[in-house]
């Protein structure tokens, strides 16, 4: 098993893959020498290669991740007490076209529910969507009675209750309008039933247009004030709905129907070695199927930005993902925030030091594939291949992004562990093993195994096929727990 990895030839500084104590010599995998450990060093952690001098690079993945802050002596502890990042605002970028390219391979298959536009979901479930938060507690309640209908082609029945929907402006009542309609239109939704109020903002008729075409027998809509008994009223909107689902079937479709969210939280050192390289493998081989990966969380691009600008198909794509990066960093700016506040506690626990030392693990998830598209948040995908969404970091917020966008599974790659679930499957990922036999409750696929032993290529085809068994209809931890939630993106102020 390897204890000391260097990741790039160019790396001044080695990762933990275990915890080493001070006075060990530990052969160092990618190097041919030994080093000696001249303090204790946790797992996730670095220790420097070579001799730092105050001011210079640290390297990582063959990348600067910050600089040191004071002389750092060969086999020392390289972190926050001894390293800053070198990031800062706003950039003029330039384009450098590295022209990646993935041989195009035929589709594998998968049996899912084909809706009437030609999309395709891998779940056939009953949602419940308000409208506005006034109503979440009717939706529960239609819930809690629509759970009888279970079973058979009815897989699942969900109410995504949130607090808004009135008393937003702007950006804010935008966003809304918009993922809601994401919502009612998915193709995992056998069934929608949209819950207004009545007296909201973001209304019914006014979320209407925004949901361009739908099924009118698959999405039914019920404004509460309109009804003596909106309970009554709404169950017999479910009773069609689920009329309609009980004569869905699974029927077998290509892989290039797939769309698949791309996300990760509570990283730690491994993070970027084992799970998201694994992540970014499997995007590769869903893209050269001609399915379409996202990826999102923008402030954990900064510092990597420009490995994703350079792989645009075109100046058009580059000049969209300049936007996405710098539009990202004006907001924080117009807040009086500072950009890289980042990376979290947890992350830093992990062995994560600087902001660029988490982005270039984060970014290991979109594999080599060319940047086919850049989206808006609450925009959705339109184009194969590798895309970029615009949302935050916040796990809740940019899952629900993804799956807005018409991801029907989200993986997510963690090194600390995390119980929660978006509207779709989301598929928790561990970064080491400790942690997969530890919170198996919570984790799906273990990708730590990765410096125990085996290779990424093995480890990315096994990667595929568990997507596919969800795909095929395995529930994944989050669906088995019953933990599935959403979360909108806020930005400016509440009435």
């Amino acid at each position: 098993m390897n204890e000391l990895i260097k990741i790039n030839p160019a790396d001044s500084v080695a990762v933990a893959l275990r915890a080493l104590k001070a006075g060990e010599k530990i052969p160092v995998s990618g190097a041919d020498i030994s080093l000696e450990v001249l303090e204790d060093i946790p797992m996730g952690h670095k220790v420097a290669l070579k001799e730092i001098k105050s001011g210079e690079p640290i390297i990582k993945y063959g990348f600067p991740i910050g600089a040191a802050t004071s002389e750092i002596l060969k086999g020392h502890h390289v972190h926050t007490n001894n390293v800053r990042t070198l990031l800062s605002g706003a950039h003029d970028y330039e384009y450098h076209p590295t022209h990646p390219k993935l041989e195009n391979v035929a589709p594998e298959f998968f049996n899912g529910y084909v809706r009437f536009d030609g999309r395709v979901g891998i779940r056939n479930e009953l949602w419940i969507i308000p409208t506005v938060g006034c109503v979440n507690d009717i939706a529960i309640e239609i819930e809690k009675a629509a759970k009888k209908f279970l079973g058979g082609s009815v897989e699942n029945v969900r109410a995504f209750t949130h607090p808004y929907g009135c008393s937003q402006m702007a950006d804010d009542q935008e966003n809304t309008r918009k993922i809601l309609a994401n919502f009612a239109t998915h193709p995992n939704a056998g069934g929608v039933l949209m819950l207004g109020l009545g007296c909201e903002n973001s209304g019914i008729e006014t979320i209407k247009p925004y949901m361009k075409d739908f099924d009118p027998e698959r999405v039914k809509f019920l404004i509460a004030q309109d009804f003596n008994d909106e309970f009554e009223a709404a169950m017999k909107l479910i009773n069609e709905l689920v009329e309609k689902m009980k004569k869905d079937v699974r029927v077998p479709c290509e892989t290039s129907k797939l769309i698949v969210g791309l996300k990760c939280g509570g990283s730690d050192g491994l993070s970027g070695i084992t799970a998201n390289p694994t992540i970014g493998y499997f995007s590769d081989m869903l893209v050269a199927q001609g399915g379409a990966t996202i990826l999102t969380e923008v402030p954990e691009m900064f510092g990597a930005e420009t490995i994703l600008m350079n792989r645009g198909k075109d100046e058009a794509t580059y000049d969209k993902t300049v936007h996405l990066i710098n539009d990202f960093k004006a907001y924080y700016a117009s807040l009086g925030m500072p950009v890289y506040e980042n990376p979290s506690p947890g992350n830093k626990a992990g062995g994560i030091t600087t902001l660029e030392d988490k982005a270039l693990g984060c970014t290991q998830k979109s594999g080599s594939a060319p940047v086919s598209d850049v989206l808006p948040y609450a925009g959705k995908v339109v184009t194969q291949g590798l895309n970029l969404l615009s949302a935050p970091g916040n796990d809740l917020v940019a899952s629900t992004a993804l799956a807005a966008a018409g991801a029907q599974v989200v993986l997510f790659s963690t090194g600390r562990g995390t119980p929660f679930g978006c509207p779709v499957p989301t598929v928790k990922i561990s970064s080491n093993s400790d942690l997969a036999s530890r919170k198996s409750n919570w984790i799906d696929f273990n990708a730590g195994t990765l410096v125990e032993s085996g290779t990424l290529p093995e480890k990315g085809h096994e990667l595929f096929d568990y997507v596919l068994s969800v795909a095929n209809g395995a529930k994944t931890r989050n669906e088995i727990n019953g933990f599935q939630g959403m979360a909108i993106f806020k930005t400016g102020a509440t009435l």
